[in-house]
C-alpha cells in the first residue's frame, strides 16, 4: 500500500468517526508517537494524518498538550422544516426581489453571501490563463474556427473519464457541450416541454431554475423537501399523474445543500422511468463534497436513457468560463437540434482550455483543496451563527456544495434583513427568492463559497446583529 494511500486512509477513519460522534468535541487523539506504533507508519507519515484533519477543521492542536478534536464539530443546530408547499402548480414569481439582490452582482465594496459561486480567491487562476494561451496556440487558426456541434472531443473524453467516478459510465458520444449549466438545463427544457407542461421540482429551488421554467410558460409542482435527504418520494409518487417532466438537483442543492441517499435516487428513476416521465438532473455541485468520496447521480441509476444529466465547472472552476454539458441519453437528437439553433458552436479556445486543466490532474488536485476549504468555511459558519445569530436559528447541515440554509423564527423576515444588510454593505439572499408560493420568509440561503477571514466573520456576526434587531 503506498505511503499517499495510509495517510488518507488513516484520517479518512478519524474523520468519520468524528464526524458520527465516536470522538467528541475535546477528546484527546492519540500522539503523533502513538499513531507511529499502532498503525506501524513513520513519523511523517503520522504528521500528515494530523495535517489532514487540521486542513478539514477537524481537530486542533494545543501547545504541549497535544492534538483534540475541534470545538466547532461540536456545534449542531437544530434543523430546518421539512418544506410542505402546496401540491398546486404555482407561478408567483418574486421577480422584483430576485432583480434587487442580483443587480449588485460584481459591484465592489459588497461582501456577497447571496451569489452562490466560488470566490476568485478560492480558483487557481493564474493555471486558468496559462491554458488559455497554450489553447490559442495549439488550436488550428487560433481557435478562431467553430468546433464540431457536439462539442470539443477532448473536453467531452474528460468529462466521460470523470464520470466513472459517479458511477456514469459515459463515452464522449454521449455528451454535447454547452455555454454553462442554465444553458444546459435550457435545452433540456425546451427539448422536453411545451407552455402549459407542469414540471416538478425541490422546495426551496434555485432561482434561475424557478425563472427559466416560468419563461417557458410552464407550470411549476413544488415538492416537499428535507433538508438532508431532498424531495419526499411518497410526495413525488402523488403527483406523477399531473406531471409532465422533472428537475433535481439531487447532490447538494442550492439552497438547502440537501443530498439524496443513494436508494432515493434509484427509487426516483424507476418511478420516473415507469411512468414515461422525463427527469432532468441538475449536478454542478457533486464534486464539491466533504467526505471520502463522490456521491452518485440519478444518472447512475439510469437504464433507459430517460435521465438527462447536466453538469458545468461554473460552480469549482470557472463561473465566467460558461462551459457546461448535457448527457441527453434517448433525448440527443432534440438537443443536438436545439444546440443547432440557438448557439451553434461553443467558444473553442476556452473549452479546449478546460480539456487540457482537467487533462493534466490539476482539476482534482484544485478539488481537493477547494473542497476543504468549503467544508472549514460551513464550519466556521455555523459556529458563527451559534454564537451572534438570535436563539432558535436552524441551519441546514450540508455534506457538500456551496450553499447554507438558514432558518430563523418566524416574525423575522429576511426580506427586511436584506434592506437592512444591504446598507451595511452586506447582501443576503432572502428565502422567499427560492420559491413561486408565498413560504421561506423567515429563510435565508448564505453562499459558503467566500474565502474565510476576519472580515467575512464580522460582516456574517453583523447579519446577526441585524436579524437579533428585528
Amino acid at each position: 500500500m503506498s505511503k499517499e494511500f495510509i495517510y488518507t486512509e488513516i484520517a479518512a477513519g478519524i474523520a468519520t468517526q468524528i464526524r458520527n460522534g465516536v470522538l467528541k468535541a475535546g477528546d484527546r487523539l492519540p500522539s503523533v508517537r502513538m499513531m507511529c506504533q499502532e498503525h506501524q507508519v513513520s513519523m511523517n507519515t503520522a504528521k500528515r494524518v494530523f495535517l489532514e484533519l487540521e486542513s478539514q477543521s477537524l481537530i486542533e492542536s494545543k501547545p504541549q498538550s497535544g492534538y483534540f478534536v475541534s470545538r466547532l464539530m461540536s456545534v449542531k443546530l437544530p434543523l430546518p422544516e421539512v418544506s410542505r408547499p402546496s401540491l398546486i402548480a404555482n407561478n408567483d414569481e418574486p421577480d422584483e426581489l430576485i432583480s434587487r439582490v442580483y443587480e449588485n452582482m460584481g459591484k465592489k465594496g459588497l461582501t456577497f453571501f447571496s451569489i452562490g459561486i466560488p470566490s476568485g480567491d478560492l480558483l487557481p487562476q493564474a493555471k486558468l490563463k496559462k491554458e488559455i494561451i497554450n489553447a490559442t496556440r495549439e488550436l488550428k487558426d487560433g481557435g478562431t474556427e467553430y468546433e464540431e456541434l457536439q462539442g470539443n472531443l477532448k473536453l467531452r473524453r474528460m468529462i466521460a473519464v470523470r464520470s466513472l467516478q459517479w458511477g456514469g459510465n459515459l463515452n464522449e458520444n454521449d455528451l454535447v457541450t454547452t455555454n454553462g449549466g442554465m444553458n444546459a438545463l435550457s435545452f433540456c427544457l425546451m427539448a422536453l416541454g411545451k407552455p402549459g407542461d407542469t414540471i416538478a421540482i425541490e422546495s426551496p429551488c434555485y432561482p434561475g431554475i424557478l425563472q427559466l421554467a416560468n419563461g417557458l410558460g410552464l407550470n411549476v409542482l413544488e415538492l416537499p423537501t428535507h433538508p438532508t435527504t431532498g424531495i419526499e418520494i411518497e410526495a413525488l409518487r402523488k403527483v406523477i399523474p399531473q406531471i409532465d417532466l422533472c428537475l433535481l438537483i439531487p447532490n447538494f442543492n442550492s439552497p438547502l445543500g440537501s443530498c439524496m441517499p443513494d436508494e432515493n435516487k434509484k427509487e426516483i428513476v424507476k418511478i420516473l422511468s415507469e411512468n414515461n416521465i422525463p427527469l432532468i438532473e441538475d449536478d454542478v455541485y457533486g464534486d464539491l463534497y466533504f467526505g471520502s468520496s463522490r456521491p452518485k447521480c440519478c444518472k447512475s441509476f439510469d437504464k433507459d436513457g430517460n435521465v438527462l444529466y447536466c453538469s458545468s465547472i461554473s460552480k469549482t472552476l470557472a463561473p465566467g468560463y460558461r462551459v457546461g454539458w448535457i448527457a441527453p441519453g434517448r433525448y440527443k437528437d432534440k438537443i443536438m437540434k436545439l444546440k443547432l439553433l440557438h448557439s451553434t458552436s461553443s467558444i473553442s479556445i476556452v473549452n479546449e482550455a478546460v480539456a487540457n486543466f482537467l487533462k493534466s490532474g490539476r482539476y482534482e488536485k484544485h478539488l481537493q483543496q477547494m473542497r476543504k476549504a468549503l467544508q472549514n468555511n460551513y464550519q466556521n459558519y455555523v459556529q458563527t451563527i451559534a454564537d451572534y445569530f438570535p436563539e432558535g436559528t436552524k441551519t441546514s447541515r450540508p455534506q457538500g456544495g456551496l450553499s447554507l440554509w438558514v432558518e430563523f423564527d418566524k416574525k423575522i423576515r429576511t426580506t427586511e434583513l436584506y434592506d437592512h444588510a444591504i446598507k451595511q454593505s452586506i447582501s443576503i439572499a432572502p428565502g422567499r427568492m427560492f420559491s413561486l408560493q408565498n413560504q421561506f420568509e423567515n429563510c435565508m440561503r448564505l453562499c459558503i463559497g467566500l474565502p474565510w477571514t476576519k472580515e467575512t466573520q464580522l460582516c456574517l456576526q453583523q447579519v446577526g446583529n441585524l436579524a437579533k434587531r428585528i
